[in-house]
């Protein structure tokens, strides 16, 4: 169960739930980020029409997104609706749930790592990752991709952090850029074909792809799982090639592609 690091929803929130209880007045849903907690949702809040079979708009078992109306901590009190909300924001919640599930898991597997459970590693990181990164995920995708260093920065202890960037890592594979840029490039030396191979051989990378667009513009692409290095990455692949063209006396030019 996907945990929050407050006790109660707070009005306005959206919330995942699953139905356990459907009666001709409402549906009672077990809160799936709020352990112990339950929410109605009233007929008149199933949907914004006209209600004849609340069972043809809700049932047992059924996993919902709804928002929350009131919340009364002293009766233990949830009440919630399922019309005040629009699909977009419906299908985003429900992806943004399932991210913190695969997260929830990997703090589990971090856990057994050191031999505690999912609780204990609630109680020592896990409302701290939520505090200082949003969420866990992004606890665990920022540790993909800088390491522990960025856990400790934000004071998770050194063990913690050590076996959470192993397992984020392992498991978590930084997102990937890729960013276009073009070279006009020409010269009239008499080996004029064979420098500009050379020309374009230099600009080319593991990361780095170089195609012809039709002479003399050739289009350089670069992957990256970091936007700015692929910036650098894509200027130093141009000036490799335009250096080269420009000292057998020819000429180039560096175009940046507009996203």
């Amino acid at each position: 169960m996907v945990r929050k690091n407050q006790e109660w929803p707070s009005e306005g929130e959206l919330i995942v739930a699953t139905v356990y209880k459907v009666l001709g007045y409402g549906a009672f849903a077990n809160l799936e980020e709020y352990e112990g907690k339950e929410a109605f949702i009233h007929i008149s809040e199933v949907s914004s029409g006209w209600v004849k079979n609340i069972r043809d708009h809700v049932r047992e078992n059924q996993k919902i997104v709804a928002r929350v109306l009131r919340v009364n901590p002293k009766k233990g009190h949830v009440d919630a609706s399922l019309k005040r909300i629009r699909e977009d924001q419906r299908t985003k919640k429900i992806q943004q749930w399932k991210v913190e599930q695969k997260a929830e898991k990997f703090l589990e597997l971090a856990a057994k790592s050191l031999d505690k459970n999912l609780d204990t590693a609630y109680k020592e990181v896990g409302y701290r990752l939520m505090d200082s990164f949003g969420d866990i995920y992004g606890a665990f995708e920022g540790a993909a991709e800088e390491g522990e260093s960025v856990l400790i920065e934000e004071g998770i202890d050194e063990e913690w952090a050590k076996t959470i960037a192993e397992i984020a890592k392992k498991n978590i594979t930084p997102p990937e850029v890729h960013i276009t840029g073009y070279i006009d490039i020409q010269t009239f030396d008499a080996n004029g074909v064979d420098i500009i191979k050379e020309a374009l051989l230099a600009a080319e990378d593991d990361d780095v792809e170089v195609q012809c667009v039709g002479a003399p513009r050739y289009r350089i692409t670069v992957k990256s799982s970091d936007y700015i290095q692929a910036e650098k990455d894509l200027k130093a692949a141009a000036d490799r090639a335009i250096e080269i063209i420009e000292e057998s006396n020819g000429n180039g030019t560096f175009l940046r592609e507009l996203e």
